[in-house]
């Protein structure tokens, strides 16, 4: 990966590039969380300059081969695992979008998968769930997160105790009926609970096309799947709904219909999952319109194959349609926006800032394009980020 790496352009400015040394502290430092050991620090300084650093040398070029390496000895660090990742995806498991919540499912399940390079287009429909072995903690459960978050009490190391395993094996949740993290507990506590399960939907949007729904918003698609609970003269002006409401249901009621055997039991703590059964929630205020859609099963249509979100990049590969959370999982996470946004975000992570100005936008598609040819693999976009950002 180094290799194909080095071909990035990536000129972020990085005055008079910095001694090896600093550049080593401040790639650890994005990426870790926290200064380096003294001997990771050489090792690292070492790598920038080729293994040859004399006194005085200055440091490489933003983007070379010795700054990704020295990145990727980083990305060795228990706290990038314990730290950096969590935080980087424990605001996409509440609707506060906060870092403040203890250790999930969800959360545990994408650190594996950076950890153990599994291909990050399979984040929203694999069968996957990673556990921790260590000693003292409760046994994973589908109905409580008492197993996560005593590990994090515990100071467990991630890195080297998160265990691949699978949603069906441990929750015994029908292997068809998983969806990456979309079907963990975790997600499942905060988008599926009581609602409509357009929710769900909704937070995927933010957080893996990084955009909310009103970007989103298509008021030129078919209308045939707004389900009965959406008023057709809200305030008694149809304009409402045809200026207004249809932009977002009309694709997003079409495609959350993926959801529709789901439901989270506060109760119980746990998902339920009633194949062949909608649940009752897509029924709702039926009044409202009666004519309305009446949610029949689980299947699913992407509207937004046609007209102005085709810009999002679906995979000619799919048909833009299906049954169930799973095949909708890898609709969603086969397009060019998904993969566009995963990048985005990691550069904010690791630089410290938004990409805005036309050399990070450079920077951000130039990674995104090593991304998805080079396998997904997340890990890599964290080193590569770092690379091209090792200035202050």
């Amino acid at each position: 990966m180094l290799a194909a790496s080095s071909l990035l352009l990536l000129a972020l400015p990085f005055a008079a590039h910095a001694g090896p040394n600093e550049q080593a502290k401040r790639i650890y430092e994005r990426i870790a969380g926290e200064p380096p050991p003294a001997a990771v620090l050489q090792q690292m300084a070492s790598a920038i300059c080729g293994g040859t650093c004399t006194a005085g040398a200055a440091g490489a070029a933003p983007g070379s081969s010795g700054l990704l390496a020295a990145a990727a000895i980083a990305t060795s660090a228990p706290s990038f695992y314990n730290v950096t990742l969590k935080n980087f995806a424990m605001p996409w498991t509440n609707r506060a979008a906060t870092v403040f919540s203890p250790l999930n499912d969800s959360v545990a399940t994408v650190i594996g998968m950076v950890r153990d390079n599994v291909p990050f287009n399979t984040l929203l429909d694999a069968d996957l769930l990673y556990t921790s072995n260590a000693s003292g903690l409760p046994a994973p459960s589908a109905a409580n997160n008492n197993h996560y978050a005593t590990a994090e009490t515990n100071g467990v190391n991630l890195m080297s105790t998160l265990v691949k395993t699978t949603q069906s094996g441990v929750y015994g949740t029908p292997s068809a009926a998983t969806a990456g993290i979309i079907t963990t507990r975790g997600m499942a506590s905060a988008f599926f609970i009581n609602g409509t399960n357009r929710a769900m939907f909704r937070f995927t949007m933010i957080n893996q096309f990084c955009n909310d729904m009103p970007a989103l918003a298509d008021t030129t698609r078919p209308t045939d799947h707004v389900r009965q609970d959406v008023a057709r003269s809200p305030g008694g002006d149809s304009q409402i709904f045809l200026g207004t409401c249809t932009g977002c249901h009309s694709g997003m009621d079409a495609m959350a219909q993926a959801f529709a055997y789901y439901n989270y039991n506060a109760t119980t703590g746990a998902m339920v999952y009633t194949p062949g059964q909608v649940q009752p929630k897509y029924l709702i205020n039926a009044s409202n319109f009666i004519w309305g859609y009446i949610t029949p099963d689980d299947s699913w249509v992407n509207h937004w194959r046609q007209g102005p979100n085709t810009v999002l990049g679906w995979s000619s590969a799919l048909s833009g349609s299906g049954t169930g959370a799973k095949s909708l999982g890898q609709e969603l996470e086969n397009s060019t926006t998904f993969a566009q946004c995963q990048v985005s975000k990691v550069f904010q992570a690791v630089c410290f800032r938004a990409p805005v100005n036309s050399t990070d936008l450079a920077t951000v598609a130039s990674i995104t394009s090593s991304f998805t040819a080079g396998g997904y693999n997340l890990k890599t976009v964290f080193q590569q980020s770092a690379a091209a950002c090792p200035g202050p």
